[in-house]
């Protein structure tokens, strides 16, 4: 079957959120499906990775059409501009609709609703019209963020009713991301998002959905839509799972301790409470640990404030995904910060696949906190308690050379080949029927 793949982001752009995309273009051609995949020719990243690149099989072929959007350094001084670059507040201190005072700023916030990934709309559906007929395509995937996408869903049902259209979240939008990372979220552009995600998930003939809380959040705001029709596909990592026998215990003797975070730093990984907690730390504690942050950071305030911890913390900056991999290696512990009770971010997968155990500061509410405990990948603390990450910082300095006990079976069920494996079914079984998913509504 023929599968067109819509992502924004793709290779060699950088950054965790090609991941997905790029495991299904890797590993679908061999669940005999063959994958078209539509992206943004300039679209804005942290950085390119020639090695992903290169992971993409040759029979995958890519069409790249232009954007609107703003590079990536100018994406980023207008959303400072308009930000202060504060970054945004912890979920605890978040107003139910963002207010701008400055009217220019209000302006500029308000222009690109509901993200200002928009701009790629004008060339991506007549692209997509275009590779569908040609490409005899029987299905389509589109993936999101930026969530502008998922206004493809609508124009695409109009033109093609009968045709299977996924879409894939990689994140909840609506009760979570709006809040801690979009570019806006006052009143009109809640609005607009509200209005946006409706129309997609009422006209996808799937939606799929990166996490079980996911899933359940938003089949609740669909009471009307049959629950078959909300799938959960988790993500995952792409090294060789890790075994008893292949990870060493954790004793780094009289050296540092090393805890190394990988990803970018934004609203929801938020470092304010982690900070805190380090700060606090009696200096013989302190003095033992070594922490690297590897990856962009987003706002000038969460950069003051790793900077605060001095010689305790080392701020490598992006590396090609590859390479930050490669600091697991000499790391004794994976840091996980997140202020998000239902998304997961990709980078706590790859932590998975890594082997060494993991400092989790997250909600505690939140689908990280079950996934660890499922795993028994590592240890937790509530990212709203200061005293709690101290406590675990300081046990972990003081048990240095304990390990935790992996349930490697579970964490082996999170690569992406097998989850591939299980998209690849979902998308067959649409493919290949008559029937529509009851209650499915096209425009």
């Amino acid at each position: 079957m023929n599968l067109l793949l819509i992502t924004f982001s793709f290779p060699p752009a950088g950054g965790v959120g090609v991941l997905r995309a790029l495991s299904l273009a890797k590993y679908l051609p061999e669940n005999d499906v063959r994958v078209d995949v539509l992206t943004a020719r300039n679209a804005p990243a942290v950085g390119r990775d020639l090695s992903l690149l290169q992971q993409v099989p040759s029979e995958v072929q890519v069409h790249r059409t232009w954007t609107l959007d703003l590079p990536f350094w100018l994406r980023k001084s207008v959303k400072k501009a308009i930000t202060g670059g504060r970054g945004r507040p912890t979920p605890s201190s978040v107003p139910t609709a963002g207010k701008a005072r400055n009217p220019v700023k209000r302006w500029i916030g308000n222009l690109l609703l509901p993200d200002p990934q928009i701009g790629w709309l004008p060339f991506a559906f007549p692209a997509a019209a275009r590779i569908i007929r040609r490409r005899s395509i029987d299905a389509v995937l589109i993936t999101v963020p930026p969530f502008s996408s998922a206004k493809l869903v609508v124009q695409l049902r109009r033109l093609f009713p009968d045709l299977p259209i996924l879409l894939d979240f990689r994140d909840e939008w609506l009760t979570t991301t709006l809040d801690l990372v979009s570019f806006n979220n006052n009143a009109r552009a809640r609005k607009i998002a509200q209005d946006t995600e409706a129309e997609a998930v009422r006209a996808a003939t799937a939606v799929v959905l990166v996490t079980e809380a996911a899933r359940r959040e938003l089949q609740a705001r669909y009471p009307g839509l049959p629950s078959e029709k909300f799938v959960c596909i988790h993500n995952g990592y792409d090294a060789i799972p890790p075994s008893a026998s292949a990870i060493a215990s954790t004793s780094p003797g009289e050296r540092r301790i090393v805890l190394t975070y990988i990803g970018s730093v934004y609203g929801s990984t938020a470092p304010g409470t982690f900070v805190e907690a380090v700060r606090g730390l009696p200096q013989e504690i302190r003095s033992r640990l070594h922490i690297r942050f590897i990856g962009h950071i987003e706002a000038p305030a969460y950069r003051e404030q790793l900077l605060s911890l001095g010689d305790t913390i080392d701020l490598k900056g992006f590396m090609p995904q590859a390479e930050a991999l490669a600091t697991i290696r000499d790391t004794d512990y994976l840091l996980l910060i997140t202020h998000d009770r239902i998304n997961v971010a990709a980078k706590f997968y790859d932590y998975l696949g890594g082997g060494k155990p993991i400092l989790g500061v997250v909600h505690p509410d939140g689908d990280v906190r079950r996934l660890l405990e499922e795993t028994r990948a590592g240890r937790w603390a509530d990212v709203n308690d200061p005293a709690a990450i101290r406590k675990m910082l300081q046990e972990t300095v003081e048990m240095s050379g304990a390990l935790v006990q992996p349930d490697f079976q579970r964490i082996a069920a999170y690569h992406r080949r097998p989850l591939t494996a299980r998209y690849a079914s979902l998308v067959k079984q649409l493919a290949g029927s008559d029937k529509k998913i009851e209650g499915v509504r096209h425009s």
